[in-house]
């Protein structure tokens, strides 16, 4: 049921933290895997480390905050790899201040990255995914898809139309086949999120004292939900929003 063999996955961020977990899972699962981001030594590090491990991969470089960077990326998928039936849209960024520091210019990056790039990248591999008879898009939201945060507005718009964008999809595509779905992980032990440690007082404290599980995840946590939306043990889930996340959603 969890078998991916002959199927081809594309994972933006793919190239570190939950990205690369995923990665790690599906390719483990006998798919095989595109990794894409903007540095393409560290995409070609991870791709070449998965291929030691039987996983025929491709490394693809990409910016997603250029909507034609972000349509070639797919492109380049589907002529190296022969088609696509899994796209996960995990690359994102943040910035962490009070909602007045902002400015504009980076509400239209972190916006353009965590957001408009899924709806680009959906949009894209869409044919690709019709043209295979049915296909499975994962995309990462976040707790703050759920929940506000003082110091993360924008980071906090972006996931939360996240999850929006991935119910109008769902509701849409579901005729053709294509299940979509959003991950919400917890507070995971990332490059991204280790910064907030230092960045936000208090921060690990609360997140620990909220978190049944009593820990920080880590990024090899999101490689089961990744393979399960990836496979057909998921054909009749769409338009759901996980949490991966210890309780801490749970927790009242």
């Amino acid at each position: 049921m969890f078998d991916l063999t002959g199927k081809v996955a594309l994972i933006t961020g793919g190239n570190s933290g939950i990205g690369e977990a995923m990665a790690r899972g599906i390719g483990a699962a006998g798919a095989a895997v595109a990794i894409a981001g903007r540095n393409q030594v560290r995409n070609a590090d991870v791709a070449a480390q998965l291929a030691a491990l039987g996983v025929r991969t491709l490394a693809v470089q990409a910016d997603v905050q250029n909507d034609d960077s972000c349509r070639a990326m797919v492109d380049t998928t589907v002529q190296g790899l022969g088609r696509l039936d899994i796209l996960v849209n995990n690359a994102g960024i943040n910035i962490r201040k009070a909602p007045e520091s902002f400015t504009l210019e980076e509400w239209r990056a972190i916006v353009q990255t965590n957001l408009t790039s899924v709806f680009v990248a959906c949009l894209a591999a869409y044919p690709h995914m019709k043209n295979v008879g049915g296909a499975k898009i994962i995309n990462i939201g976040s707790m703050l898809s759920i929940f506000g945060a003082s110091f993360a507005a924008p980071y906090a718009a972006s996931k939360g139309g996240v999850v929006q964008l991935t119910k109008s999809l769902a509701t849409s595509w579901a005729r053709d086949n294509i299940q979509v779905n959003a991950v919400l992980p917890g507070s995971i032990e990332t490059p991204l999120t280790v910064q907030a440690k230092i960045d936000v007082e208090g921060h690990h404290q609360r997140v620990l004292a909220r978190t049944p599980a009593g820990r920080w995840g880590v990024p090899a946590d999101l490689a089961g939900i990744a393979v399960f939306l990836s496979s057909q043990g998921s054909d009749f889930i769409t338009g759901a929003a996980i949490p991966v996340d210890g309780g801490y959603s749970a927790q009242g």
